[in-house]
């Protein structure tokens, strides 16, 4: 059969991408092996972050004290319920999308996508024709050799989303944002968390003001962070525990642990779909691609975690719509990288966009800080909420250079800064936007006025 487009993966690049092209009138279908919406809908994005608001909501049964409230009795995690929960919300986000296909006239295809010819494709032994072919085939958990996943006692985040049994004590390696989501999920329904993470710092890619105040909330989860540590080896003992040889600050030492989780980065789906048989080029894993996603071959394009580019859902996406466009001659504006937001669901939360103070200082680019601290929130302090502050950099023409945010619900937050950041917004701009009162979001105005000298509540 042919197509005028057809995408192989149905992800959050995927699945964008095939409803903008059916939306721009062009007979489209979509590749996906399992169920749709990849691995953010189904094994990532969405059943995580259904697993962290049980564990929030626990943590508030918990304090309900605080709160003046007063519990009859024990409140305990179930874990088989709460994996049943999570794993139902991951099913009918993927009915939407299923809705979504079906609404655009899409024809969804299962089965496993390879190119075997400019133009052709193959699925499962039925080949279909295209002008346009997108490949938004997604990533899997990294493996490292000296940490074999077996799935029972060394797991990666397919299998943290559904443990049968809250373990005893479990090693998190690595403390990007799957790693602290899941050692945040864990910790906080009362498992004996240790971190161990390569760089500095945890959270390495955040301000350092960030990376610092997160390790704070995770030892006062009770949970230990390790930094500048390597793990030598994983090996599980005849009785089944994890036996971690690590070389830290302390030295070489063994730490032992019911359960290893390798949160260790991912590896792009890039084997066994006939890049090579049409001599796709490939550098470091990533298929090369221009500002619109075309590859060296006509009529062939990448987007998402195949490509070079933060590995995140909302980029895919990005990538999608602007792909799409170019094909249809719609002339899109390139997708801008450096305002790309990032937010991690520990608690509290994380969110940033834009530079770093660090990186700033490499650059050798003039800025200033703009602070506001949530401890002189009314809105956090009536929440009990009040840990975490606003961080905004100016350039010397006052305009945002990057926000970094920390506290409760500042995900939620973020697209205030972002927006900001992409429209050139200055300090001025911001602090003289009205914003609601109480309301959480009011610090992103105070920051901007710190960074003017013109604080009100500081």
């Amino acid at each position: 059969m042919k197509y005028d487009i057809i995408i192989v993966g149905s992800g959050p690049g995927g699945y964008v991408a095939a409803i903008r092209a059916a939306q721009l009138g062009k007979k489209t279908a979509l590749v996906e092996r399992a169920e749709p919406g990849g691995v953010c809908l189904n094994w990532g994005c969405i059943p995580t972050k259904a697993l962290l608001k049980s564990a929030q909501v626990y943590g508030y049964c918990k304090n309900a004290e605080h709160y003046g409230l007063e519990f009859a009795g024990e409140v305990r995690p179930d874990l088989a319920k709460i994996v049943t929960r999570s794993r139902g919300v991951a099913e009918t986000m993927s009915k939407g999308v299923l809705f979504l296909l079906n609404k655009n006239g899409i024809d969804l295809i299962p089965g496993f996508g390879r190119l075997t010819a400019p133009g052709r494709i193959d699925v499962d032994g039925t080949e279909y024709e295209a002008d346009h072919i997108v490949l938004a085939t997604g990533a899997r958990p990294r493996e490292m050799p000296f940490m074999p996943v077996d799935g029972e006692h060394v797991i990666s985040s397919r299998q943290a989303l559904t443990l049968d049994r809250l373990p005893e004590s479990m090693i998190v390696v690595g403390s990007g944002a799957i790693g602290s989501e899941f050692a945040w999920f864990y910790a906080a329904l009362g498992v004996k968390v240790t971190i161990i993470e390569y760089m500095p710092r945890m959270m390495p890619l955040e301000d350092e003001e960030v990376s610092k105040t997160m390790e704070r909330a995770f030892r006062k989860l009770r949970a230990t962070v390790l930094t500048s540590t390597t793990v030598k080896s994983v090996k599980v003992n005849d009785e089944g525990i994890c036996e971690v040889e690590i070389e830290g600050k302390k030295g070489a030492e063994t730490l032992t642990a019911g359960i290893v989780l390798s949160a260790v980065g991912i590896k792009s789906n890039i084997e066994g779909i006939g890049l090579e048989e049409l001599g796709v080029a490939v550098e470091h894993d990533k298929i090369v691609v221009d500002e619109f996603y075309r590859t060296n071959v006509p009529g062939v394009y990448a987007i998402g975690d195949i490509v070079p580019g933060p590995a995140l859902a909302h980029v895919a996406s990005a990538e999608a719509v602007c792909c799409v466009e170019a094909i249809c001659g719609l002339n899109p504006a390139p997708v801008d990288y450096t305002t790309i937001p990032s937010c991690i669901f520990t608690q509290p939360e994380v969110a940033s966009v834009g530079m770093t103070e660090q990186q700033a200082q490499e650059r050798g680019i003039a800025y200033k800080v703009g602070r506001f601290p949530f401890t002189a929130s009314g809105k956090a302090t009536a929440a009990g909420d009040r840990d975490g502050f606003i961080k905004l950099l100016f350039d010397d023409g006052d305009r945002l250079l990057g926000a970094h945010l920390v506290g409760a619900s500042v995900t939620e937050m973020l697209a205030e800064p972002t927006l900001a950041r992409t429209l050139g917004a200055t300090a001025h701009q911001i602090a003289r936007t009205i914003h609601a009162h109480p309301t959480m979001n009011e610090g992103v105005m105070e920051a901007a006025e710190a960074a003017m000298g013109a604080a009100i509540h500081l």
